[in-house]
C-alpha cells in the first residue's frame, strides 16, 4: 500500500465516524509496512476528552508493540493533529506524520484548537485556566528516586 491509501483509510474511519455520531477524525498507524493500529475519535462514546483517534490509535499500535515507543512507525490522520496529538506523537517518537484536512479546514467545521496554540505561548499568569506554581521542599523527591533507580525503564 502507498501513503495515499493509509491516508484514504483515515479518511474512511473519520467519515464512518463522524455519520454514526462520532467526531469526524480517523488515524492509521504503520510498521514495517503493517497496519498495527486504526481507529476514530472516541471522544463521546467514551466520555473521554483525550481519546483522539491519534492518542487512540497510539495507545493500540503501543500496546500491539508491547512497547511505548513506535520508532519505525508512522501516522495517518485524517485531519492536522491538535495540540494534545501532537504532544503524543512526539512522546511515542513516530517517524513521520501524514495528514489529509488542516486545522484550518477543522476550525470551519467548529473544531478549532487555536485557542491551546495561544494559551501554550502565554506566560502561567496570563492563562485563561489559572496555572499556579506551588513551592514545595519534596518536590524533588520523585526525580531523585527516578535517577536512583537502576531497574527503571528510560524514556
Amino acid at each position: 500500500m502507498e501513503h495515499r491509501d493509509y491516508l484514504q483509510r483515515s479518511i474512511d474511519l473519520a467519515a464512518d465516524s463522524a455519520a454514526s455520531g462520532g467526531g469526524p477524525f480517523g488515524a492509521v498507524i504503520v510498521g514495517d509496512g503493517k497496519v498495527l493500529a486504526a481507529a476514530s475519535n472516541k471522544v463521546t462514546s467514551s466520555c473521554d476528552p483525550t481519546a483522539h483517534a491519534e492518542v487512540v490509535a497510539i495507545r493500540e499500535a503501543c500496546e500491539y508493540l508491547q512497547s511505548h515507543q513506535l520508532t519505525g512507525c508512522v501516522l495517518y490522520a485524517s485531519c492536522e493533529p491538535c495540540p494534545m496529538c501532537l504532544g503524543a506523537i512526539y512522546w511515542a517518537r513516530l517517524d513521520a506524520v501524514y495528514f489529509a484536512a488542516t486545522r484550518e479546514q477543522a476550525a470551519a467545521a467548529g473544531f478549532d484548537d487555536s485557542l491551546i496554540y495561544r494559551e501554550v505561548a502565554q506566560p502561567l499568569s496570563q492563562r485563561q485556566i489559572p496555572f499556579q506554581h506551588l513551592a514545595d521542599n519534596d518536590s524533588e523527591r520523585p526525580f531523585a528516586q527516578w535517577h536512583s533507580n537502576a531497574g527503571k525503564t528510560l524514556y
